[in-house]
């Protein structure tokens, strides 16, 4: 099939990868010239603009944010420069306001769009086991199917609406970081008394709770290891941030996630910025100043 990628991040080339990898004709392409070169030198086509990336019968794009996604699919014109009928997978996390203006604006263009955002970091995206969140009209999600078969553990449908994979995602994504949060407290707390945040987190991730999202970011805050990040810590802010507005827009009270967004902020003003999720970790022990205490007992 031929088929368009835009946005190769270390999530978006470990994806479009499993698509060159299965012989389809994929044309990407990408701001910084680096991550396509990548993607050129295992089979794909590199696109020298991005209108002339969307020439292919399926769309994929995975961009950071709703800015990007906006500035190049709706301020960008790459809307006008799809062949009618063409396929727009969107994967970006993003909000619920854009997830309904792109449907809008796609159906204006005669074109079809497919909100698919995935759960997994890079290492299950090279893997082609990602879970794909898909909503969109059925006939546009059945086209681009063998794509995201390629890219995905499982495919979860959500329904005709775009915005319904979208919310899904922001829920989910509040998830991942309240667990992060509350393993980073409860292991602080642990450390007080004694117990090493190793022990203490192999027990929990081992035990009560035996999930991919503990046993992963569990071992990373044990072990201290926040770069190279998997999962972004300014990501997460923009991401519980989206969650507030979309509960805002529906009256839907989240308490948790001002907690959530301050020890976000906290952490990126602590230097955070190119570090993984796993680092809001260090705003917990800083709280607690345990090493000052350590010194002055």
């Amino acid at each position: 099939m031929k088929v368009g990628f835009i946005g190769l991040g270390a999530m978006g080339s470990a994806m479009a990868s499993n698509l060159v990898a299965a012989g389809h004709q994929v044309t990407v392409w990408n701001r910084s010239q680096a991550a396509s070169e990548k993607l050129a030198s295992l089979g794909a086509k590199v696109a020298s603009t991005p209108d002339r990336a969307v020439q292919g019968e399926v769309v994929h794009s995975m961009l950071s944010n709703d800015q990007a996604v906006r500035e190049l699919f709706l301020d960008g014109g790459l809307l006008g420069a799809m062949d009618p009928g063409t396929v727009h997978v969107n994967h970006a996390t993003i909000s619920i306001a854009l997830a309904r203006q792109l449907a809008e604006e796609h159906a204006k263009h005669g074109l079809s769009y497919v909100a698919a955002p995935v759960f997994g970091r890079p290492d299950v995206a090279a893997a082609g086991k990602l879970n794909i969140l898909v909503a969109g009209q059925a006939s546009a999600i059945e086209k681009a199917r063998p794509l995201l078969e390629l890219m995905a553990g499982k495919i979860w449908p959500m329904g005709e609406l775009p915005e319904r994979a979208n919310v899904v995602k922001l829920a989910g994504n509040f998830m991942i970081v309240t667990a992060i949060e509350s393993m980073a407290e409860a292991s602080t707390l642990a450390k007080a008394y004694g117990v090493s945040t190793h022990d203490f987190l192999e027990l929990m991730t081992s035990t009560l709770f035996a999930s991919p999202v503990y046993q992963v970011y569990g071992k990373s805050i044990a072990e201290q290891r926040f770069q190279p990040p998997g999962f972004a810590l300014p990501l997460g802010l923009k991401d519980v941030m989206l969650a507030q507005d979309a509960g805002h827009a529906a009256k839907v009270p989240m308490p948790l996630a001002g907690v959530l967004r301050d020890s976000l902020l906290e952490a990126l003003a602590d230097g955070a910025e190119s570090m993984d999720l796993s680092a809001l970790a260090r705003v917990s022990e800083r709280r607690a100043n345990l090493d000052k205490r350590k010194k002055d007992g």
